[in-house]
């Protein structure tokens, strides 16, 4: 069995033994680990990342196999945040993991509720991978007031060209409907602007999937190497900023 230093070897020869020691002191927080989420996860384990707090309440659904890198028939019904800190624990045992089963939920305006709030603290940087509007606004709320960089994952639903992933501040993007609603909901909470992984390809209308039940949302369409792309984007501006000593714009 290699040592530690053995394993970041090749890393080394790209970042230098500077580089590694940084990425080893960092603290990252990814919340949402589905078909972004995971594979983001994983590339900062696979980085060095010295800590990471990963957070998801879902559990890997029969459905997620064709994109979400944790579900497997093995994993099937188990939660995403348990699986995800096993395989990082299996691929860096010197990472300091902590698997967080919740929903990342804003307080109400009356500051009652709210879950998965005070996580993110102490962190260097923190990936958005949640699918909620409201959650996301709520994170992004936390991490400017706890001065925290931020990067966040646009929609990468019902889209087939990976190439035509961005990394741009939200109030640049086009073609993402997702973005549109951020954008107009960050202006009217005074929240500032924040660095992305969005798609400039326009967005797709899924095949024979009909109209959505009452009461239900309408499910996009998804293959394994979009959303795989995009947290592969997103955990390389997360190395390249924290290498950098910070947030950056894009």
């Amino acid at each position: 069995m290699g040592s530690e230093e053995n394993w970041t070897a090749r890393t080394a020869l790209l970042l230098g033994e500077d580089g590694v020691r940084r990425l080893k002191e960092s603290s990252v927080a990814v919340i949402g680990l589905g078909g972004v989420g995971s594979y983001a996860a994983e590339a900062l384990a696979r980085a060095g990342v010295g800590r990471l707090i990963l957070v998801d309440g879902d559990t890997v659904d029969i459905t997620n196999l064709n994109r979400q890198l944790l579900a497997l028939h093995s994993t099937l019904g188990r939660p995403k945040a348990e699986v995800a800190a096993e395989r990082v624990r299996d691929i860096h045992p010197g990472c300091v993991v902590e698997a967080e089963t919740l929903f990342y939920r804003p307080a109400a305006p009356d500051g009652t509720g709210g879950e998965g709030i005070g996580l993110i603290r102490g962190c260097d940087y923190v990936a958005d991978c949640i699918d909620m509007v409201t959650s996301k606004l709520g994170l992004r709320r936390e991490c400017a007031d706890e001065g925290i960089p931020l990067i966040s994952a646009m929609g990468c639903g019902n889209r087939l060209d990976p190439s035509r992933l961005r990394v741009k501040d939200i109030f640049e993007t086009d073609n993402c409907a997702l973005c549109r609603v951020m954008r107009k909901e960050l202006r009217r909470r005074g929240l500032p602007g924040m660095k992305v992984v969005c798609s400039d390809e326009p967005a797709l209308t899924p095949l024979g999937g009909g109209e959505p039940a009452p009461g239900k949302r309408s499910v996009p369409g998804s293959v394994s190497f979009v959303p795989a792309a995009a947290g592969l984007l997103l955990a390389a501006e997360i190395v390249h900023d924290l290498l950098r000593g910070g947030e950056t714009k894009p």
